[in-house]
């Protein structure tokens, strides 16, 4: 008789089997895909459309670039680098969820957004690109719903060029003791009912609110970037440490 318990993952606050993590985060997030810009909205007061524009303002991305974005969901950071990387640039957006391709790739051509983008599902530990293919790999908001992230960040470091760096916008772990208690209320208290008042799904917003007290601090993901292979990490929180970019180079 085998007694050895199979190996879990936290989903939220939940511990539930490795190979259900992936099943369970596809369900929260085909569920908020139509309302995604919303959801944002109601997590960060708003802030987040401030936060990714100065993401991509310090990414070190340039004309000419090739980029692929992890997590990129709905084509907002896609839509800030375009203007970036120009005519001659390549962006690359990948998401596990084709729902959330879809709302993405539906918004970019409304918006005549089409040359230069190229939409692929794809799962973020196993990237289906040769080595050294990217000068710049971005992540916003999508690592913590990574059931290995150390093999993400391998796989996204094996990808990346020499030279070519990872910038990975999370949310963090907020600074101030004070701050944070009138976070967790907003968090834990609030966001579930305006989740349940204006998508109709409490629960998807209270995994969401969960995963991010899971997701490891500012500190923990520079170790593991470090780990990983990366080489001069550096942090830079935003809003009091509720979000922070890690910038990583490839050596």
């Amino acid at each position: 008789m085998n007694d050895q318990q199979p190996k879990t993952t936290h989903f939220g606050f939940r511990d539930v089997p490795v190979a259900d993590k992936q099943k369970l985060v596809g369900q929260v997030f085909t569920s908020v895909a139509s309302s995604y810009d919303l959801m944002n909205d109601l997590m960060s007061f708003g802030i987040h459309r401030l936060w990714k524009r100065h993401f991509v303002a310090v990414s070190g991305v340039r004309r000419g670039d090739r980029v692929l974005d992890l997590a990129g969901g709905t084509g907002d950071i896609a839509a800030l680098l375009k203007p970036v990387v120009g005519a001659d640039g390549e962006i690359i957006v990948g998401d596990i969820n084709a729902a959330m391709l879809g709302v993405g790739r539906d918004r970019m051509t409304d918006r005549g957004l089409v040359s230069g983008l190229r939409w692929t599902q794809l799962n973020a530990e196993a990237l289906p690109f040769p080595d050294n293919s990217f000068d710049a790999v971005t992540m916003a908001f999508g690592l913590r719903n990574v059931t290995d992230k150390d093999k993400a960040l391998a796989d996204i470091c094996r990808v990346l060029k020499p030279g070519g760096r990872a910038l990975v916008l999370e949310f963090s772990r907020v600074q101030s003791e004070l701050f944070s208690k009138l976070y967790d209320f907003h968090s834990f208290k609030v966001l579930p009912k305006l989740g349940q008042l204006f998508a109709g799904d409490a629960d998807s917003y209270q995994y969401l609110a969960e995963s991010i007290r899971k997701h490891p601090d500012q500190e923990t993901l520079k170790g593991m970037m470090e780990r990983a292979g990366f080489g001069r990490v550096d942090v830079r929180n935003l809003s009091n440490g509720i979000v922070a970019i890690h910038r990583g180079y490839k050596f």
